[in-house]
């Protein structure tokens, strides 16, 4: 091997052995690790610090919690590889003190601290606030699919009973949380992942783990999470119209939050060739509506629609107008208003002001869910029942938004922000 750069024979002993961390660079991830993990109060998250007066002595939650970041951060999310690196991986060895858990240990300490795991994922997002990372308050909400498992065709016969009996009317055969999801046209069985991200630095403020099918309900409660992680008065939050609800457009307003989020058109009328809800124009000042012919639309009547006051305007011209046939089939074409509409004409206002919004949103929430999706792997998730999952979803992201810090303000300048 003349020629060749040689390396050292492994047999060699050495005099002075090297430290090991002689092996771990000072700008290494693993001490980013190592500085957030020792700043943090353990006890007062939930995780048990006290030692157990008999038996065998357990391992420090700092030591697991390290252990699992690191793993994270490297794409090692199974118990199993963990053990393996924790034997082999030399800056794990630093982190751990040479400690190395066996899988049962390691997979029951993220089983058994889902709440405490989950809030020291929050801790670092207060870390980035107190930073100011999240200057400009603006979040993007995105929702996504997370796989759990791929169901198999099983004769439904004798689950026809505990069928009718589940909400939803949905049974998961090896997962009883998980539940079927739309994705693109098809569907999966999974778990509907809520995020908030910032729209400047793209970390994830808020994040919350479903089995709802759809996004309709959740704009209020994710927006309102951002806001009380940013501690902020106000905050703008914009969203696909697949969170469009009328409800909770109107909760965010009172709750000093600014709604972006396109309105779905659900209407047939577009496709009959008739006039569309929008052609009629609201005058506010005399209660009535404008229909395309000029005529007014006066209230006529009050109704309660799913706990909703509902106001219903009509003319009784519709009869002689000449543009009948392109407005209603009935007698007469009938408009319902909302009592709290404005709030919704106020947010489509704003949209149709700003039309930018939409891809700000597409700019903002395709990066964190594309690496994530990256990390995770094909089947997204390893673990199964709806609270682990949420556990797993929060040491995903306290990895992505570790790492996004690393790449914005540097490694080092990191480590001293968090040693202040």
């Amino acid at each position: 091997m003349s020629g060749f750069i040689q390396g050292e024979d492994r047999f060699q002993a050495t005099l002075f052995p090297e430290r090991l961390d002689d092996y771990v660079a000072e700008d290494s991830t693993c001490r980013v690790i190592d500085v957030f993990i020792d700043e943090l109060d353990l006890s007062g998250m939930g995780f048990k610090t006290q030692p157990n007066d008999m038996g065998r002595p357990a391992y420090h939650p700092t030591t697991m919690l390290k252990l699992f970041v690191y793993g994270y951060l490297n794409r090692v999310h199974s118990s199993r590889r963990l053990e393996r690196e924790a034997q082999r991986n030399v800056e794990l060895m630093w982190l751990t003190g040479r400690l190395a858990p066996d899988f049962k240990t390691i997979a029951d300490f993220r089983k058994d601290n889902g709440v405490p795991i989950r809030l020291v994922c929050r801790q670092f997002v207060i870390l980035c606030r107190n930073l100011n990372l999240f200057a400009n308050a603006f979040v993007a909400m995105p929702g996504g699919q997370g796989r759990i498992i791929e169901e198999g065709d099983v004769a439904l016969k004798k689950f026809e009973a505990r069928l009718l009996k589940t909400p939803g009317q949905q049974i998961s055969l090896t997962d009883p949380d998980a539940r079927s999801m739309k994705s693109r046209g098809a569907g999966i069985v999974g778990y509907n992942v809520q995020t908030a991200v910032d729209t400047k630095h793209h970390l994830i403020v808020a994040h919350e783990v479903t089995n709802q099918g759809s996004d309709r309900r959740q704009l209020a409660n994710m927006a309102k999470q951002a806001k009380s992680v940013l501690a902020t008065e106000a905050l703008t939050a914009v969203a696909d119209r697949g969170y469009y609800r009328s409800e909770d457009i109107h909760e965010c307003e009172r709750a000093n939050i600014t709604s972006d989020l396109p309105k779905p058109q659900t209407s047939g009328n577009k496709a009959k060739g008739q006039f569309g809800r929008e052609e009629f124009h609201y005058i506010a000042e005399d209660d009535e509506y404008e229909c395309p012919a000029g005529q007014r639309l006066v209230r006529r009547a009050t109704t309660q629609d799913k706990g909703k006051t509902m106001y219903r305007y009509w003319t009784s011209v519709c009869r002689q107008c000449p543009l009948k046939e392109q407005c209603t089939s009935g007698k007469e074409r009938r408009v319902t208003r909302w009592e709290h509409e404005e709030v919704l004409e106020a947010a489509q206002a704003r949209l149709d002001r700003n039309p930018d919004m939409m891809r700000i949103r597409r700019a903002t929430v395709q990066h964190p869910f594309g690496t994530l999706k990256a990390w995770m792997g094909s089947t997204h998730f390893l673990t199964k029942t709806l609270d682990r999952v949420s556990t797993e979803m929060s040491l995903h992201v306290l990895a992505y938004n570790m790492k996004r810090m690393m790449n914005i303000i540097g490694t080092k300048p990191l480590i001293e922000a968090m040693g202040v």
